[in-house]
């Protein structure tokens, strides 16, 4: 299609770790063709390489996003993993957690925590 849909394909394939031909499905199947549509269009403009913020530090402001919503821990997962490979680190992320305890309230950081934990400590 577009640059910006090649980003999106490519962002999502590697957050969930499958391979790009099989992104659009894989999206569609969960939550319809105009979603996965929109999705892969905003993935592509999130992550495009003329952003004035690092890889690295993208993943932390989105990992902070899901932490103080709540609920979406399992959305948390690969950005967990998306960090580490941008170059964050486990004392990174784990101090990102700590701080939110005093911006966003101990039971988001805490569960944000522990899904952090539970991927870092995740065999690869």
């Amino acid at each position: 299609m577009d640059e910006r849909w090649d980003r999106g394909i490519a962002a999502y394939a590697s957050q969930f770790g499958i391979a790009e031909d099989e992104v659009f499905a894989h999206l569609s199947s969960r939550f319809g063709e105009r979603m996965a549509t929109e999705t892969v269009q905003a993935a592509g403009a999130a992550w495009a390489p003329d952003s004035p913020l690092t890889l690295r530090e993208r993943s932390l402001i989105v990992l902070t996003a899901l932490a103080v919503q709540g609920g979406v821990e399992e959305r948390m997962r690969p950005h967990v993993r998306w960090a580490l490979e941008h170059g964050a680190t486990r004392e990174e992320l784990e101090a990102l957690a700590a701080l939110l305890a005093v911006y966003a309230g101990y039971p988001r950081a805490s569960v944000a925590m522990d899904v952090i934990r539970e991927e870092l400590d995740r065999p690869t």
